[in-house]
């Protein structure tokens, strides 16, 4: 089983588009989508319908959470420009979509961690910024998911973690936004460190799961250009930096 992981694509169609052909080139068994799939400054109209034709095992992330909420003067300024962008099937389509998955026998699809689609999983975010998170700390917020793969999003970073019971938790980073920042809990950047696309591929053999990290090329200075055009110069910034 070889599966194409894909997270945080943020509306960046041109970005989605360059990693699933890159994925059908690695003859992949299954695409799965880990969630924020549309809210940015991009193409969430398009992209949604891009991925609505596919039909891949998809989850929620918050983003999709709070578009859903359906109040746009309480909502930030990339769900409120995807919210404004979509037809009604479009949300209905959003509103459908479960908060985790099993795809498949032993693996589970989270946004955030099995319990939360906020908390990050493999990184711990202080007052003295972000970190990477502890074993102990990854295990806690594992809890007792049964799956010996768990594929999360969120914080746009590749990472991978092998619990000592076996079970592996990776992140495949994000496909369409490379860095960003955020309050919660408290202030801090998340960096990719360039502007390639980025995405999973995880494949089980006989001993188990393991994961290869890809990062893609794709016209990042045009989908820069549309982004200030929409008056988004801070994700202008990270798209074609991949910091913030």
């Amino acid at each position: 089983m070889k599966i194409a992981a894909l997270s945080d694509i943020h509306g960046n169609l041109a970005a989605l588009d360059a990693v699933l052909d890159d994925a059908r080139n690695e003859t992949v068994d299954l695409i799965v989508n880990l969630g924020d799939i549309l809210s940015g400054a991009l193409y969430p109209a398009q992209t949604a319908d891009r991925l609505m034709a596919l039909g891949l095992p998809t989850i929620k992330g918050n983003h999709e959470r709070q578009l859903l909420a359906g109040d746009p003067s309480r909502m930030g300024a990339s769900d409120r420009f995807a919210y404004r962008a979509l037809r009604d099937d479009q949300l209905a389509w959003l509103r459908d979509l479960p908060a985790t998955l099993r795809p498949v026998e032993d693996v589970l699809l989270v946004h955030g961690t099995p319990s939360s689609d906020l908390d990050y999983f493999l990184e711990t975010v202080t007052a003295s910024g972000c970190r990477v998170a502890t074993r102990a700390e990854v295990e806690s917020r594992a809890g007792d998911a049964q799956a010996t793969l768990v594929l999360c999003g969120h914080t746009h970073l590749q990472r991978s973690l092998k619990l000592e019971d076996g079970r592996l938790i990776v992140n495949p980073g994000s496909v369409g936004l490379p860095a960003y920042e955020d309050e919660h809990p408290f202030a801090h950047r998340m960096e990719a460190g360039s502007a390639h696309a980025r995405y999973a591929i995880v494949t089980k053999h006989a001993s188990g799961w393991d994961v290869r990290f890809k990062a893609v090329e794709y016209d990042w200075n045009e989908a820069a250009r549309v982004a200030a055009s929409n008056n988004r110069p801070e994700w202008a910034r990270a798209l074609l930096t991949g910091y913030c």
